[in-house]
């Protein structure tokens, strides 16, 4: 069977395969940026405790992604539950670092300017600093997205959700009829994924990053 007739033939499990990835990157992203910038805002003003949190979410991404789901199956079993931690994890450094470096490069005059009309602390923070602090977390953002949208192909070994399934099938069936066909549905799947995902954040940089500041 040649590739093209394969994808007709499984067009409908390559669909479901998809949405579920995406899905589940979506999700853990949402997770891993709410954490990342609560963890960046908490500890930018400290450089101490600023270079700690990169630090610590930087020695997440030395453990190989198999080995962390193969530890996390013990504890919280199959299935979603080993992806949603290990992508969330590992989609953490990238929004840590630029959350922190972001908040840090903001312009200190205006800063106090903001002080000096009367705004609290948590006013600078939200009116001032995330705002100007938005385009490097956004890039951030989308490395991770990029890194994540690899690492859960590895999900399918804790019998997660995605696309890493079709290429765990082609790789146990190597020498079949459709095992290359099944690899590359799924590598290729992942690859239009990411980029779907890379254009969306772009338009949304700039719908939300002021002409002004954009880099």
């Amino acid at each position: 069977m040649s590739f093209w007739a394969y994808l007709s033939y499984a067009r409908e499990q390559l669909l479901t395969d998809a949405y579920q990835h995406a899905s589940a990157v979506f999700q853990c992203m949402v997770i891993a940026t709410l954490l990342g910038i609560a963890i960046g805002v908490a500890t930018y003003r400290s450089r101490w405790g600023g270079n700690l949190a990169v630090t610590t979410t930087a020695t997440m991404l030395t453990i190989p992604s198999l080995a962390l789901i193969g530890l996390l199956i013990p504890l919280v079993g199959l299935g979603v539950a080993p992806t949603v931690i290990s992508l969330t994890l590992y989609g953490l450094l990238p929004v840590v670092r630029n959350s922190v470096v972001g908040l840090r490069g903001v312009d200190p005059a205006l800063v106090d300017a903001a002080t000096g009309i009367g705004m609290s602390r948590a006013a600078r923070l939200l009116k001032v600093e995330l705002p100007l602090a938005w385009p490097p977390i956004l890039t951030g953002i989308r490395v991770s997205t990029q890194m994540l949208m690899g690492i859960a192909a590895i999900a399918a070994y804790a019998s997660g959700p995605g696309l890493g399934n079709e290429i765990f099938r082609g790789i146990a069936s190597l020498g079949s009829a459709n095992a290359l066909n099944q690899v590359l549905a799924g590598t290729l799947g992942i690859v239009v994924l990411a980029l779907l995902f890379d254009a969306a954040y772009v338009l949304l940089g700039r719908l939300t990053i002021p002409r002004g500041i954009r880099v």
